[in-house]
């Protein structure tokens, strides 16, 4: 494995990107697209006819099979390509019938392959790169020696798949509260030039659908706002962010817009009664705008839109949707990547082994994380051996496929240098302007009787109590003692009962203000929080109520005289709650 090699882009990266921060603060978001769309034209136009000669030469030399590879992205288990790891190798042999993520590349000849933690990909940075440029040995090992695609979800709050010590960045809805798009470009920036470092050269980011469903259980707080226009100018703000500063592919998602379900696509399938007006207005101007701006990627919903497409098929298998809408009347002709066919929207109506065929036929390029593997890759095959799907079909999409990695510099070199990592991911510089990007995004929702900002000099004692992720209570007594305070924690998780009820009463009867985590109060199966929140209310004590993920809360318990809305559990939008509570 190439841990150490030179790579094209990381001579003088810190200071590169410290430069095109400070750009973004300081000019116009208009000045930023305009200097990034002409860069990136200049940049096309002169290695296109290069581009294009190696696309048409790779895909002449390539057989069907390899072809029909380069349609798949999938996780391979491991910290490393090559991984001997028990846990591991018996993970990839039930899956796929290989060891390591070398050999599932060498069988299936992939086009590329996703990083979660669940699958052990994510353990820390330099295990990451190493297992970046170990993907890129075993994808250049083959007969044809094309690069791969390497993905991962970096949303920024809730769904990041690189946590610390990686910069720990805002989430849309949070990014959607400061109105701001230089913020939301210095944000993808920031993410898209550590994971480069990282080698993951492509980000499923940003999330696009505008969310004007509070009860929605999937998107929510991923979501930039329910107003389309602003989705839509950070949506673009974040697609240069990610492209033209990092150099990364974006992906936007999720099309044809999710943005309006109570239904999660993981479980089932989500059906959007938007009139095709209002999908027009409302669902539409975001997917646009990444259009507009120069998206590399655009990622399917598992979502069903009668208005857009009557038969019934979700948004991933309809050709209505993926070719006539997306493709012919929007304009775009890049990449489209399925979401996870995994998931149960996309698996009802057909199974499993139809999926990837019809999406294909609908106009998708590359298949995410089919739930079994060979069955999908030998569907595909099989579809045109019986001429369903012909191979100039096919062709169609890998030359799209070639054509993106080219443009992401990953034919001239696909390499990452290990040791440039510390320079560049969590950095001191990054990690500052993180904080202060959450703290322009934490919002104080209410604030009766100017309870707000605490006076820690003032000698009060404070009870922590509620619930949420990862021992939030506990750090945010931390951060509160950290400003010379007293805190006390009675954490009763998400869906506190009667017992824990009465005894976090009792406890803030003997304190002088208490702080309450909330975690989306507003589902049923947390509907325990709502009676918290009030009988700490009603003690007549002060009660201070801090959303950690859905700012809806406090529809549930108006009486809270104070209310402030983070969008996230993480580290930086704790302590900028904190900062909100003692100004």
């Amino acid at each position: 494995m190439r841990d150490t090699i030179q790579t094209r882009r990381r001579t003088g990266i810190g200071a590169s990107i410290a430069v095109a921060l400070l750009g973004l603060c300081l000019a116009p978001a208009s000045t930023a697209s305009t200097a990034g769309t002409t860069a990136a034209a200049t940049t096309t136009a002169a290695a296109g006819d290069r581009g294009t000669g190696w696309v048409r030469s790779t895909l002449a030399r390539m057989t069907l099979e390899e072809k029909v590879g380069q349609l798949f992205m999938t996780q391979a288990y491991g910290e490393t390509a090559d991984t001997q790891a028990p846990a591991d190798v018996a993970l990839n042999q039930s899956t796929y019938g290989v060891d390591n993520g070398a050999e599932l590349i060498e069988r299936y000849k992939l086009g590329g392959v996703i990083y979660f933690a669940w699958s052990n990909n994510v353990n820390n940075p330099d295990q990451i790169a190493g297992l970046s440029n170990g993907m890129q040995d075993a994808a250049l090992d083959q007969k044809r020696k094309i690069p791969a695609l390497v993905a991962a979800d970096q949303e920024g709050g809730i769904v990041a798949r690189v946590g610390p010590p990686a910069t720990e960045l805002p989430g849309n809805m949070a990014l959607g509260a400061t109105r701001s798009t230089e913020d939301a470009q210095t944000a993808a920036a920031i993410s898209g030039t550590e994971l480069e470092a990282l080698g993951i050269n492509w980000n499923f980011a940003p999330v696009a659908d505008v969310n004007v469903n509070p009860a929605n259980p999937v998107i929510g707080v991923r979501s930039f706002s329910s107003d389309p226009t602003l989705a839509a100018d950070m949506t673009a703000a974040q697609v240069r962010g990610y492209q033209d500063t990092a150099g990364i592919a974006a992906a936007a998602k999720h099309f044809p817009g999710h943005g309006d379900t109570a239904t999660d696509s993981h479980t089932g399938i989500p059906i959007i009664d938007h009139t095709r007006e209002e999908w027009e207005t409302i669902d539409k101007p975001p997917f646009q705008a990444a259009i507009d701006q120069g998206i590399r990627a655009i990622m399917t919903a598992h979502i069903v839109v009668p208005s857009l497409d009557p038969s019934g098929d979700p948004a991933t298998l309809s050709k209505p949707i993926m070719t006539g809408i997306l493709r012919q009347e929007m304009g775009y002709d890049g990449v489209v990547i399925t979401d996870s066919l995994a998931m149960q929207g996309v698996r009802d109506k057909y199974g499993d082994e139809r999926v990837p065929v019809l999406a294909l036929k609908a106009g998708v390029d590359m298949l995410l994380m089919p739930p079994k593997f060979d069955l999908a890759y030998n569907a595909v095959l099989d579809a045109v051996k019986s001429g369903e799907l012909t191979e100039k079909r096919i062709n169609t999409s890998v030359k799209r496929i070639l054509r993106l990695k080219w443009d992401l510099g990953l034919v001239k070199d696909p390499y990452v240098d290990v040791s440039d990592v510390p320079s560049v991911v969590g950095t001191p510089e990054h990690k500052a302007a993180a904080q202060e990007l959450t703290d322009h995004s934490t919002t104080l929702v209410k604030n009766d009787g100017d309870l707000l900002p605490l006076a820690p000099e003032d000698g009060q004692s404070v009870l922590v109590t509620g619930g949420g992720i990862a021992g939030t209570t506990a750090k945010v007594a931390d951060k509160i003692e950290q400003r010379g305070a007293s805190a006390d924690v009675l954490d009763t998780g998400t869906n506190p009962n009667e017992a824990q009820i009465n005894a976090a009463v009792a406890a803030a009867q003997t304190h002088d203000v208490t702080v309450v985590v909330s975690y989306r109060a507003w589902q049923g199966s947390y509907a325990g929080q709502r009676e918290l929140v009030r009988r700490l209310t009603a003690t007549g004590k002060p009660v201070i109520a801090v959303a950690v993920r859905d700012p809806y809360d406090i529809a549930y318990y108006p009486e809270v005289p104070a209310y402030l809305a983070t969008y996230s559990w993480t580290g930086v939008s704790l302590e900028s709650a904190v900062k909100v509570l003692y100004g």
